[in-house]
This record gives structure tokens, C-alpha cells and sequence, in this order.
């Protein structure tokens, strides 16, 4: 017999050590990031909404849309740009700077802030309607000094100046309505407001167009009045000021657009019942 056979086994154990908990990288830190950016946006969008202003909203859409010609008054800054980037090709070509294409069409060469080509034939047309769309503007707003409207009226009342001419905007609002609901019965605020920019368009020569919009109904019926409801208060609107001593001779148009073009998102909102009485450009006869 052997003298170890007695001892105990020597046994070996190997441990099979798996490597883990390094690095996962940091790829979830991005997203996190990105959703707290979107989110501190979001709040910054909901207090905006709330701080400001119809017109001042317009004002920021309108520096946001460049298919909108920005005006004067209608600017999302005040800076060295008036609200424009030095940068916005389809912005600063239409403000008089000049064209960044070495080919542009007519309608990207370089213009001011009216809206017109600046040099050529047109140019003496274009400066009277400048000057005359600004006159108004300032008559209706109150921006040359004192208001012909009070602040009850003006609230009802936006003005823009685009490649048509100058749009003097009325739209309902929830307390003071421009026509009796779903009829063209127009309101005495609707008279009071025909009757002054029947006075102030008689201090140009320039011919007229309106235009009117509702809002959509909240269910489908077979027989839809939204088109002959607008074309009425269009025609209503017209009627009105040729009352208050517009020459009918200068009525150009005389539209209705049913619900086709609301202004906010909502099709149904209030806010879509509106006007538009446009000064047009002298060009456009």
C-alpha cells in the first residue's frame, strides 16, 4: 500500500471570470437632453401663446412665413435687420438689398419694404402707394399719433401690406360680433367700422376688393350655407361702404370664401368669421 494513499484529493477549481459592468456609453444622456430642450420649448411656446397680443402673434408668424412679404409694421424684431437674418435668402432680396441669384426671376429681384420692383416705371406708383397705405395704416392704428378708433373697434381691426395691396382684416372676437350669428344682419360695430374705412380709403384713389370668410360648421349638412353666407357678407361689406360714400366704380371684386382659408387651427374657432377689405395697388386695375 502506497503512503499517500490516505491523503485527500487535491482539487482544482478554475473560476471562469466574465468581465462586465464597463462602460454603456452615453447615448440615453442625448435623448434625455433632448427631450428636456423640447419640453423647456414647449412651455416657452405655451407662455407666449398666453403674454402676448393677436397682433403681436401675427408679427412672429409673419417673420416665420417667408412666403408673407414683411412690412413696416409687421416684423418679428426690431433690431439691426428689423426682425430679418442676414442670412434668409427668400427674406432680405425682398427688402431692398438686392437679389442673391445670379439669375432671379421678376418677383425675386430687389425690392423695398412696399412690396415693389424700385426701379422702372412703376416707381413713382409705388412710392404714392406707400405713402398712402401708411397714412392709412396709421389713421386706423393710431401709430401717427391719435387713433380714429377707439380701443374696443381697434381690436377688431389688422392691417398688412402684400403684393395686392394694403388688407384691412375685421374678425369676430367672442363679445362683439361683426354680423348676427349665421346671417348677414351686420351689427353696429360692422356699421361703425364700414363707415371709417369708407373714410379713410376716400383719401386715396386707389379701387377696392372685398372679401369674406366663415367659420366651419360643427357638423356636415347636406346643404353646406358657408358658400352663400360668405358671398352675401361680402356683398353686404360692399354695400356698405358704396352707402358710406365709396364710388362704386371702384369696387374691383367682390369675393366669398366660405370656410376654405380659416386662420387658425381650428376650422370651427370664431376667430375664422372675418373680412378683408383690400386697397389695391395702383398697378392693379
Amino acid at each position: 500500500m502506497s503512503a499517500h494513499s490516505n491523503a485527500a484529493p487535491v482539487i482544482i477549481k478554475r473560476k471562469k471570470v466574465i468581465a462586465g459592468g464597463g462602460h454603456h456609453g452615453g447615448a440615453w444622456k442625448v435623448a434625455y437632453a433632448d427631450f428636456v430642450t423640447a419640453m423647456m420649448a414647449f412651455f416657452l411656446l405655451m407662455w407666449l401663446l398666453n403674454a402676448t397680443t393677436e397682433q403681436q402673434r401675427k408679427g412672429i408668424s409673419d417673420y416665420f412665413s417667408p412666403t408673407i412679404p414683411i412690412n413696416r409694421i409687421s416684423g418679428g424684431g426690431d433690431g439691426a435687420f428689423g426682425g430679418d437674418s442676414m442670412f434668409a435668402e427668400d427674406t432680405l432680396p425682398q427688402n431692398g438689398t438686392g437679389a442673391s441669384q445670379a439669375f432671379a426671376s421678376a418677383s425675386q429681384i430687389a425690392r423695398g419694404d412696399i412690396g415693389l420692383l424700385t426701379e422702372g416705371p412703376v416707381n413713382a406708383e409705388a412710392t404714392a402707394d406707400a405713402e398712402a397705405f401708411a397714412s392709412i395704416e396709421a389713421a386706423l392704428t393710431g401709430r401717427g399719433g391719435e387713433s380714429m378708433v377707439a380701443d374696443t373697434t381697434l381690436r377688431h381691426i389688422l392691417t398688412r401690406v402684400t403684393d395686392e395691396g394694403l388688407v384691412i382684416e375685421l374678425f369676430d372676437l367672442a363679445d362683439a360680433r361683426l354680423f348676427e350669428a349665421q346671417t348677414t344682419v351686420p351689427t353696429p360695430l360692422l356699421r361703425d367700422l364700414a363707415a371709417l374705412i369708407a373714410s379713410v380709403s376716400n383719401l386715396v384713389e386707389n379701387n377696392l376688393a372685398v372679401a369674406a370668410h366663415t367659420r366651419a360648421l360643427p357638423i356636415m349638412v347636406a346643404d353646406n350655407p358657408v358658400w352663400d353666407l360668405s358671398s352675401a357678407r361680402a356683398n353686404t361689406m360692399r354695400q356698405m361702404l358704396e352707402d358710406d360714400g365709396i364710388d362704386a366704380q371702384r369696387m374691383h371684386r367682390v369675393t366669398g370664401h366660405a370656410d376654405r382659408k380659416p386662420v387658425v387651427a381650428n376650422p370651427m374657432a370664431l376667430r375664422n368669421n372675418r373680412l378683408e377689405v383690400v386697397l389695391l395697388r395702383s398697378d392693379r386695375r
